[in-house]
């Protein structure tokens, strides 16, 4: 079975390998190109796609393996390494690890429901499975994405209509790509915000195709729909546009306080993480000896497991074991 330890991050002492450390390591994968799962390690394994992205985010010489998904990788002691598509952000990638000590996968952030702006997510099996399980409790389930798709747009045309400037706020990468792809039907200009256009770049060279947009101007920023990351409100311009009325996209719009922390006039509830009932589907499909929680709800939802039949753990924290009467 496969040691997995908390240890600074992620850590498989067995082969001697990070998993998205946030502090620089000798070895690590990184499952994606968000800016909290870099940093400067001197051996990078990652797809290709974050390659490009880190190249742009994160410029400078790396030492980087970058594998396309499904390609085999041997590492000195036998052990083989393959990435599969997370589903989370373009690049987004699953680690899986096989050798004496059986099968292993680890997720890294990820998103079962097919989206418009990354891989589909895949699920092969394996025996020791390390998941995130930001929305981990039975109350983040979320709506249809059709139907959060469909109130964005009629968001943004009613603030046209109403002669103010929508603004909607997502991460530059991935979230910002997801939110153009859901104004397919719009009518109406779009303009996006020269860090969002950036990543969209990557995203058309890599082959996805989005909607007409438009390179930000200050000045002209009147009758569009802007498509920003959330820092943006701290800028000079966006204080001084007057008319304008702004919604976030976050699965935390599932929480009544997330509009008023926001300060926006409006929140939807699309996230690029899998939501309780896909991290349910998601262990079926796998089919694990062993579960390793981590991030959001990673207690709770190994007690969940457990309650299934499951042996979970959540990693690094104080697991409460249930009495059994």
């Amino acid at each position: 079975m496969w040691e997995v330890e908390h240890k600074g991050g992620i850590f498989l002492p067995q082969i001697g390998w990070h998993l998205d450390s946030r502090y620089p390591k000798a070895r690590s994968f990184v499952s994606h190109a968000h800016f909290d799962h870099l940093a400067r390690h001197s051996l990078i394994l990652c797809s290709e796609q974050t390659r490009a992205l880190m190249a742009k985010r994160q410029p400078g010489e790396k030492q980087v393996v970058a594998l396309p998904f499904g390609q085999s990788h041997r590492l000195p002691d036998g052990t083989e390494f393959a990435l599969h598509p997370a589903g989370h952000i373009l690049g987004s990638a699953q680690l899986e690890a096989r050798n004496e000590h059986g099968t292993f996968l680890y997720t890294g952030d990820f998103k079962l429901r097919p989206g418009l702006a990354a891989e589909r997510c895949a699920t092969p099996r394996a025996d020791t499975l390390v998941m995130e399980t930001t929305y981990g409790v039975p109350r983040y389930r979320f709506p249809p994405f059709e139907e959060v798709a469909a109130a964005m747009v009629t968001f943004c045309h009613q603030a046209l209509n109403d002669r103010v400037t929508p603004v909607l706020f997502g991460y530059s990468l991935g979230k910002a790509q997801e939110i153009l792809s859901a104004l397919h039907r719009v009518e109406a200009p779009i303009m996006l915000h020269p860090q969002v256009e950036k990543m969209t770049r990557v995203y058309e060279h890599a082959g996805f195709e989005f909607p007409l947009y438009s390179r930000f101007d200050e000045a002209c920023v009147n009758g569009n729909i802007l498509i920003c990351p959330p820092q943006t409100t701290k800028s000079a311009w966006f204080q001084n546009l007057e008319k304008r009325r702004t919604a976030t996209v976050t699965g935390w719009a599932l929480d009544p306080a997330t509009r008023y922390r926001s300060g926006c006039d409006e929140v939807f509830p699309l996230s690029d993480h899998a939501d309780f009932d896909d991290l349910l589907t998601f262990v079926e499909r796998v089919n694990p000896t062993r579960v390793y929680t981590v991030h959001g709800f990673a207690e709770a939802f190994a007690q969940t497991l457990r309650a299934r039949g499951i042996e979970a753990w959540a990693l690094g924290r104080d697991n409460q074991l249930e009495l059994m009467l």
